[in-house]
């Protein structure tokens, strides 16, 4: 029997293959659009998957200001946080997030699924968004996908 067949592979920084990704969040749903691009992040949907390495993709998304939230999520949900200085907690909603920074809304959303760790904090590199459709990528020759296709 030839056991190097049942060997484990693990993914290192330099046997990762990472890719570019382009994902529009055109009327795409918050919640489902940030679980998605946290499972390209963290490269879990690969047969090389490595939990203690950053093996994940590149992840671009365009179009951050027609991100859709459900319900009444728009003005219920709120943001909190805090300055540093004491009475300084600071809140808000993603309406107003939206109007003021359409780009941190998905990134919170995003940031909230990645590990809380250092190796979270990688992965959280590895994101670029976007509020327009434009993005300075293009020699990185990203692949646009959809969410259905992940």
């Amino acid at each position: 029997m030839d056991y190097r067949s049942y060997k484990s592979v693990f993914v290192n920084d330099q046997t990762a293959t990472k890719e570019w990704v382009v994902i529009d969040a055109t009327d795409q749903v918050l919640g489902r659009l940030a679980s998605r691009v946290a499972l390209l992040l963290r490269g879990k949907m690969k047969a090389n998957f490595t939990p203690h390495t950053d093996c994940g993709d590149n992840v671009i998304v365009i179009n951050a200001e027609k991100v859709r939230l459900t319900g009444k999520k728009l003005t219920d949900k709120v943001y909190v946080r805090h300055t540093g200085y004491p009475g300084g907690q600071r809140f808000t909603t993603p309406k107003e997030l939206l109007q003021r920074k359409p780009v941190a809304v998905i990134e919170e959303a995003v940031r909230g699924m990645l590990p809380k760790s250092r190796l979270g904090a990688q992965m959280f590199r590895n994101l670029h968004v976007y509020a327009g459709s434009e993005h300075p990528h293009e020699a990185q020759k990203p692949k646009t996908i959809t969410l259905n296709e992940i």
